[in-house]
């Protein structure tokens, strides 16, 4: 049995100011904190003790710190991956979301939307951030570990779920799964039919 506990951070200081997050380095906001302690806690509870237990984690501050919380309620230390990180929006980064806004190309509803660009100069294409997170995904699955904690950001995470059931890169221009922030994602592959479970999709633990 291998069971993934995928992560988002809960607030961030780019949330309350309002501006663009993707690669922008912000860190939890007192509130964030909280929740973070408050996901620690519901996966201590979910996960038995003594169990094989890995920490893996986009490497900004935001992130690593919620996977700090976490760490330290399983005496484990986290395993940073910047493969784990939030699309990037380029030079929209850090400035207020309406500049983004006013710039900002939505895609295709039909047609090549992994590689349609969005406007701002360096930002990634869909198919370049989803080509990174399931590089990082095939990596962990090679680790034999019973429980892998996976904490990255609400983009991203569409793309780990994706790549745990095996859904081919070409097929995932137009899916998402919108989670909340400081949410917990649950997929698992059981022992018998090797069948990879989605079980539950972005609960919020309790304060």
């Amino acid at each position: 049995m291998r069971t993934l506990h995928v992560v988002t951070h809960p607030e961030a200081t780019h949330h309350v100011e309002k501006v663009v997050g993707g690669w922008h380095d912000s860190e939890l906001t007192p509130a964030g904190r909280q929740s973070a302690a408050a996901i620690a806690r519901a996966l201590r509870a979910d996960i038995p003790g003594g169990a094989d237990v890995e920490i893996i984690s986009s490497d900004l501050r935001r992130t690593a710190q919620t996977a700090d919380a976490v760490a330290e309620l399983f005496g484990v230390r986290p395993v940073l991956d910047r493969r784990l990180r939030e699309k990037s929006y380029g030079d929209a980064e850090g400035r207020p979301q309406e500049w983004l806004d006013r710039r900002f190309v939505p895609p295709p509803a039909e047609g090549d939307r992994m590689n349609h660009h969005e406007g701002p100069r360096g930002a990634e294409t869909r198919g370049q951030c989803a080509r990174r997170v399931y590089a990082a995904v095939e990596d962990m699955l090679r680790r034999p570990h019973t429980h892998q904690i996976v904490v990255t950001h609400g983009f991203a995470l569409t793309f780990v779920v994706t790549a745990w059931i095996g859904m081919p890169l070409e097929s995932v221009g137009s899916v998402s799964f919108p989670v909340p922030s400081g949410s917990i994602t649950v997929l698992r592959q059981d022992d018998f039919f090797h069948n990879r479970q989605v079980v539950r999709v972005g609960d919020r633990p309790a304060p």
